[in-house]
C-alpha cells in the first residue's frame, strides 16, 4: 500500500494533548477508508504536524482528517521508506 506524509503547516493552539487526541479520532476513522495512520511528530513552537499513513490514495488519508477532526493537511506526498 502506499505510503504518505501529511504536513499541516501551522495548527493554531497545537499541544501535545491536542495532536495526540486528533491522533486517535484517526486511528477510529481509518478503517472505513481503508487507511493506516502509522505515526506523527510535531513542534508546538511552529504549530507543525506531520503524520506518516498508509493509504490507498492521498484522498483516502485526507478524509480520515476530515471526518475525524477537521484537520485536513495542507500537503500530503507520497513517499517512500529507505533503511
Amino acid at each position: 500500500m502506499p505510503l504518505f506524509m501529511d504536513i499541516h503547516h501551522h495548527v493554531d493552539g497545537l499541544t501535545a494533548d491536542a495532536v495526540k487526541g486528533a491522533h486517535e479520532a484517526d486511528l477510529k476513522t481509518q478503517e472505513e477508508f481503508g487507511v493506516n495512520y502509522l505515526q506523527y511528530w510535531f513542534d508546538e513552537g511552529s504549530g507543525k504536524v506531520f503524520c506518516l499513513v498508509e493509504a490507498p490514495n492521498a484522498e483516502a488519508a485526507a478524509e480520515v482528517h476530515r471526518r475525524a477532526h477537521g484537520l485536513v493537511a495542507d500537503e500530503i506526498v507520497e513517499v517512500k521508506q529507505g533503511s
